[in-house]
């Protein structure tokens, strides 16, 4: 049995301010709870719907659909919602390449991302404050679980990339071709808001500017942020 105080709590982590107050945040669906459970996140508690089959969730509370639709944020629940802990972020230097981010504010965009490090094994990924915050539902579920395997941390990032050792990237329009480019081991690459690129002031902090060449002739004025930022993980790996 749910109580009416549980249903009020998972549905308030809908908002930034409660999660950040409680250190708690809801994933929804079969594939993403579990995902999270078996890459060793602290589950808060697990629910499920009384008209799934039971037997595969042996550490989750039953409730009605009516209650399950009370806490979800989709128009049509899917029968599976967890309420995790936020994960203490990790120490970010590392021998390898980073990820930063300089305001992106779209949920689909830094959910893309974060599955893009995920999948070229960029293990950190550093976000100004103004960048929307990652355990956003809408930013959840565009990860797929990949949430659970990337240590995303959120700082000031000028004063970060101020004080790092590796070489700080940024991707602009008039940059050098990434193709032409001879880059190290080891650096950060930084991508800017879909809107603005990236600001003057962590402009003042970048090294090195690359761009992914145009070739076309179309009137395409720039790359999504996501697009672009596969592109160049492709060409850090390669």
């Amino acid at each position: 049995m749910v109580t009416k105080n549980q249903i009020k709590l998972v549905k308030s982590l809908q908002q930034k301010k409660y999660r950040s107050q409680h250190k708690l945040f809801v994933v929804e669906g079969k594939k993403a709870v579990f995902e999270l459970i078996d890459a060793g996140l602290e589950p808060f508690q697990l629910f499920v719907d009384t008209k799934m089959d039971s037997q595969n969730y042996n550490d989750f509370d039953l409730i009605p659909s009516a209650d399950l639709e009370k806490m979800s944020s989709l128009s049509t629940p899917n029968g599976v919602l967890g309420v995790f802990h936020i994960p203490d972020a990790k120490p970010t230097e590392s021998g390898d390449w980073a990820i930063a981010l300089d305001n992106v504010r779209d949920p689909g965009n830094l959910g893309t991302i974060i599955r893009l490090c995920d999948w070229f094994g960029i293990h950190h990924l550093i976000c100004s404050m103004g960048t929307v915050d990652c355990y956003n539902p809408k930013v959840l579920q565009a990860t797929m679980g990949s949430v659970a395997r990337v240590n995303i941390v959120y700082t000031d990032l000028a004063k970060y990339l101020r004080e790092t050792e590796k070489t700080v990237y940024g991707a602009f329009m008039d940059g050098n071709s990434v193709y032409s480019e001879e880059l190290p081991k080891k650096g950060i690459l930084v991508m800017g808001n879909e809107a603005n690129g990236i600001s003057q002031e962590i402009q003042a902090v970048i090294e090195q500017r690359i761009a992914i060449p145009q070739f076309g002739k179309s009137t395409t004025e720039s790359l999504n942020v996501a697009t672009a930022t596969a592109i160049l993980l492709n060409e850090i790996r390669r």
